[in-house]
C-alpha cells in the first residue's frame, strides 16, 4: 500500500467509525415506513416503495391524512393503539392493503410518530407459529433449570436454531479489551465452525454496539437488498435526517452487508444480551439464503434473549458470591494478623506471606512501608518494584488490577517473564505503602477468525478507493506474550476487603496512639499541677512574710526589694491560674470534665459576683449593673458557675474603656435561665468572632497576660451543665456573651 493509499485508508476508517448508521435516510424493502404528525396523523414522510407496494406516489401522499392511504377502519385501529400507554410494545396491527398483508408497528421518537408496515410472512416453514408459545414455555423452563452458564448458552443456541431455521446460531461475548469471543454455537454441519474463535473489536464498531444496547433485536432478511429512500429525504419540520434507531426496517451499513456476504450468509438476526444496562454479548443468527422470520417468532426469540440476560446476570452474581465466600476464611486470618501485630498492619501481613499469596493465587508478593520492602516468591527486582509502585501511586487508585501490565506500564516488558500481571492495594498514609501481588507470564495461542490486524481493506471502484470488509475468516493463530492469568472478581474483592480491614486497623491504631498521648498528657498536667501547687503556695506565703519585713516607706534598697516581691507574688498568682486552666483544659479535651450541680439562687450568685467584681470596675470608672428576674433558681455547680460569670465579667471590664458600662442580667426563657454579659467596649472583629471559644484564642492587644484558655474553659463548663454559649459583637459598639443553664422548677 502506497503512503497515499495508507492516508486514504486511515481517513476512510475514521469515516466508517462516524458513519451515520442511525440516520441512513432509507429502509430495507420488506416493508414501508411513514412518519406522521399528531394528533392529525398527517403523512410527513413515506418510503419510496409505497408506489410499488400500494400503487401510490410518494409526493401525492405528503401532507395527506393517514386514512387516505390505509382507510378509516385501519386508521381507527392505529388511534386505538395510540391510546394505550405501552403501544410500542404491543402486538402488531394487521392490515390487508392492495392484496398484501402487513403487520403495523408503532413507536415515537424525537417528536415524531413512526408507523412501519412490515410485509407479513406467510407459510413460515421451520416451525408452526401457532405453537411458538407452547415451545417457548418449555424452553424457558429448561433455561431456568440450567445449573451452569455453558448449559444456558448451549440450550439457547440449539432452541433458537430449531425455532427459526437459521443455518448458524451462536453466542458472542464481549471481552473487557473490546474484542469478542464465540462461546456457544449451533450450526448446520456444512457451515464453518466459529465456536471458540475471537473476533476483533472493529467488527462491531462502538456506535453499532450502542444500537445493540438500546434495541433487543435487529433483523436483515436479505443482505442483497437495495435500500429504499425516504421521501422527502429530510424531516420537513426540522430539516434533519430521520433518526431510525428504533425502527425495525432501518437500513444498515453497506459495509456490514458485505461483511455478511463474506461470511457466507445473506440473512441475519441479532438478539442483544444485557447485564444491567451494559451490552454483555449477542445471540447472532445467520442463514446462507434470504430468510424473513415473522414478528411473532422474533418476539419469542427476544424473550429468550431477555431471560438469558437475567439468568447470566444471576449466575455470574452467584459465581461472584462463591468466589468471595471462598476468600472469607483467609481474609479473617489476615485481619487477625494485623490486629495482633505490635508494630503496623503491614508488619502483621509480612508475617504471613504464604497466606497472602494463596489469597489470590499469586506467584509472588511485595509489601512496602516507607523504607521497608518485603519480597516473597517470584518478584521483580527491588528497584523495579519501587518504580512500579511510584507509577501506581500516580494513578491514585485504591486497588489496581491488570493481567497485561506492559500494555499500560511499558517498563514492565523488561521483566514480563517474571511478572506480567499485578494486583495492588495501598492505604492513604503519608508514607509509601502497599501490597503488590504478581503473576508470571502465561504464553498461549489465541485463535482469531481471520487476521485481527486487518479487519478492513481497500478496494478500487468507479468512485475511487473504498473500504472493504475482510474476506477471510480462516483461523489465525496469535501467540499472546506478556499476559498472565486474569485476576478474577473474587481476587479483586479480596484485595478490596483486605484494604478495608487494613484501613480500619490502621485507623484504630492511630486512635489508640492519640488516646494514649492524651492520657499521658493529662497525667503529666495533673502531676505538674499537683507537684507545683504546693511550692507555689509556699513561695507566695514567703513573699507575704518578706513584704512585711520591708516597708515601702523604708530605704531605697528596701523599696526595690518590696517591688521585686510584688512582682514575684503576681507571677506566682498567674502561674497558679495557668496551672488550674491547664488542668481544666485537659479534662475538657479528654471528655472527663465533671461538675457537682445543686439548687442555687441566682440572686445570691449575683450578690457574690457584685461584691467581688465591682471594685475592679470602679478602678476604671466603669458603671456595672446586675439585674435578675425575681426568684430565679438554677441547677448548677456553684464554683463552676461563678467561674463562668467572673471570667465573662472580668473580660468585659478588661476590654471596656474608662467611663464605659457593663451590664449583667439573667432571665427565664422556657426551661432555661439565660445569662448575659454586655459591655460597651471596642468589640471583636467580625473575622475573629467565630473563633473566640477556640483553645488558645485571645486578643493580644491590651491583653499581655491572656492565656487564651478562659473562654474555652467557660464553654466547656457551660456545656457540662447541658447549656450552650454564644458571642455577639459589633466593632465600636461592644460585645455580648450569652449562656444558658437549666432552670430549677
Amino acid at each position: 500500500m502506497t503512503p497515499q493509499d495508507q492516508d486514504a485508508f486511515e481517513e476512510l476508517l475514521a469515516n466508517c467509525a462516524d458513519e451515520p448508521i442511525r440516520f441512513p435516510g432509507a429502509i430495507q424493502p420488506h416493508g414501508l415506513l411513514l412518519t406522521l404528525s399528531e394528533p392529525a396523523l398527517q403523512i410527513i414522510q413515506v418510503s419510496a416503495n409505497v408506489e410499488t407496494l400500494l400503487a401510490r406516489t410518494p409526493p401525492s401522499l405528503i401532507g395527506q391524512p393517514l386514512h387516505s392511504l390505509i382507510g378509516t377502519e385501519y386508521t381507527a385501529q392505529v388511534l386505538d393503539a395510540l391510546a394505550q400507554s405501552a403501544f410500542s410494545e404491543a402486538a402488531p396491527l394487521h392490515f390487508e392493503l392492495n392484496g398484501t398483508a402487513f403487520e403495523g408497528l408503532l413507536h415515537r421518537h424525537q417528536g415524531v410518530l413512526i408507523l412501519e408496515l412490515e410485509i407479513h410472512v406467510k407459510n413460515f416453514q421451520p416451525r408452526n407459529v401457532a405453537g411458538i408459545n407452547i415451545h417457548l414455555g418449555r424452553m424457558l423452563q429448561r433455561l431456568q433449570a440450567a445449573t451452569t452458564l455453558q448449559a444456558l448458552y448451549d440450550i439457547s443456541v440449539k432452541e433458537i436454531q430449531a425455532m427459526t431455521g437459521y443455518d448458524r446460531v451462536l453466542i458472542y461475548r464481549f471481552e473487557e479489551e473490546g474484542h469478542g469471543q464465540v462461546i456457544a454455537e449451533a450450526s448446520d454441519p456444512s457451515m464453518e465452525v466459529f465456536n471458540g474463535l475471537f473476533f476483533p473489536a472493529s467488527d462491531i464498531p462502538e456506535q453499532a454496539r450502542e444500537l445493540y444496547r438500546t434495541n433487543w433485536l435487529r433483523i436483515i432478511p436479505n443482505a442483497d437488498y437495495q435500500p429504499v429512500p425516504l421521501v422527502p429525504k429530510l424531516r420537513p419540520d426540522t430539516q434533519t435526517p430521520l433518526d431510525l434507531s428504533f425502527a425495525t426496517l432501518r437500513s444498515v451499513s453497506p459495509i456490514h452487508c458485505q461483511y455478511m456476504k463474506n461470511m457466507g450468509v445473506l440473512s441475519s438476526m441479532s438478539i442483544s444480551l444485557l447485564k444491567g444496562d451494559r451490552l454483555w454479548g449477542l445471540i447472532s443468527c445467520g442463514n446462507r439464503q434470504p430468510l424473513h422470520v415473522p414478528h411473532e417468532l422474533r418476539m419469542a426469540c427476544q424473550t429468550i434473549g431477555q431471560v438469558l440476560s437475567l439468568q447470566i446476570s444471576a449466575m455470574e452474581t452467584l459465581e461472584l458470591t462463591r468466589q468471595r465466600e471462598a476468600k472469607i476464611e483467609t481474609l479473617a486470618l489476615l485481619n487477625q494478623a494485623m490486629i495482633d501485630s505490635s508494630q503496623s498492619v503491614f508488619d502483621g501481613l509480612a508475617q504471613h506471606p504464604a497466606t497472602l499469596m494463596a489469597l489470590v493465587e499469586a506467584d509472588g508478593i511485595a509489601m512496602i512501608e516507607d523504607k521497608q520492602l518485603h519480597r516473597y516468591g517470584n518478584c521483580p527486582e527491588p528497584e523495579e518494584i519501587r518504580a512500579l509502585h511510584k507509577w501506581l501511586q500516580a494513578r491514585d487508585e485504591p486497588v489496581f488490577a491488570s493481567h497485561h501490565l506492559s500494555s499500560v506500564y511499558p517498563p514492565a516488558a523488561q521483566y514480563q517473564s517474571v511478572t506480567s500481571g499485578v494486583l495492588a492495594m495501598s492505604l492513604p498514609k503519608p508514607v509509601d505503602n502497599g501490597v503488590l501481588w504478581f503473576r508470571a507470564e502465561v504464553k498461549e495461542n489465541i485463535n482469531w477468525s481471520g487476521d485481527p490486524r486487518k479487519p478492513l481493506d481497500l478496494e478500487n471502484s468507479d468512485a475511487g478507493l473504498r473500504l472493504r470488509p475482510r474476506t477471510s475468516f480462516e483461523i489465525w493463530k496469535v501467540e499472546m506474550a506478556g499476559i498472565s492469568r486474569k485476576w478474577s472478581h473474587g481476587d479483586v474483592f479480596a484485595a478490596n476487603d483486605l484494604r478495608r480491614s487494613a484501613l480500619e486497623n490502621d485507623l484504630a491504631r492511630q486512635v489508640r496512639r492519640e488516646q494514649e498521648a492524651v492520657r499521658a498528657r493529662d497525667e503529666l498536667v495533673a502531676v505538674v499541677s499537683h507537684d507545683l501547687r504546693n511550692p507555689m503556695t509556699v513561695i507566695s506565703m514567703l513573699c507575704g512574710m518578706m513584704q512585711k519585713a520591708f516597708s515601702s516607706d523604708g530605704a531605697h534598697t528596701s523599696r526595690r526589694i518590696s517591688t521585686a516581691i510584688d512582682t514575684m507574688q503576681q507571677a506566682t498568682a498567674r502561674m497558679n491560674t495557668l496551672l488550674e486552666d491547664l488542668l481544666d483544659t485537659s479534662k475538657i479535651d479528654a471528655g472527663r470534665y465533671t461538675i457537682s450541680p445543686q439548687p442555687l439562687d441566682v440572686g445570691h450568685i449575683f450578690e457574690e459576683a457584685q461584691s467581688l467584681l465591682t471594685p475592679l470596675a470602679q478602678d476604671k470608672d466603669i458603671s456595672i449593673s446586675f439585674e435578675a428576674d425575681p426568684d430565679l433558681r438554677v441547677h448548677a455547680d456553684p464554683e463552676r458557675l461563678f467561674q463562668v460569670l467572673s471570667n465573662l465579667i472580668g473580660n468585659a471590664i478588661k476590654f471596656t474603656p474608662r467611663l464605659g458600662t457593663v451590664g449583667v442580667c439573667a432571665k427565664s426563657v422556657g426551661n432555661e435561665i439565660v445569662f448575659s454579659v454586655r459591655d460597651s467596649g471596642e468589640g471583636i472583629p467580625k473575622e475573629h468572632l467565630p473563633h473566640v471559644f477556640d483553645r488558645y484564642w485571645t486578643i493580644k492587644e491590651g491583653n499581655p497576660t491572656g492565656t487564651g484558655l478562659g473562654l474555652y474553659i467557660t464553654q466547656g463548663i457551660v456545656e457540662a451543665h447541658g447549656g450552650h454559649i454564644v458571642a455577639e459583637s459589633e466593632p465600636g459598639q461592644g460585645s455580648e456573651f450569652r449562656f444558658t443553664v437549666p432552670r430549677l422548677d
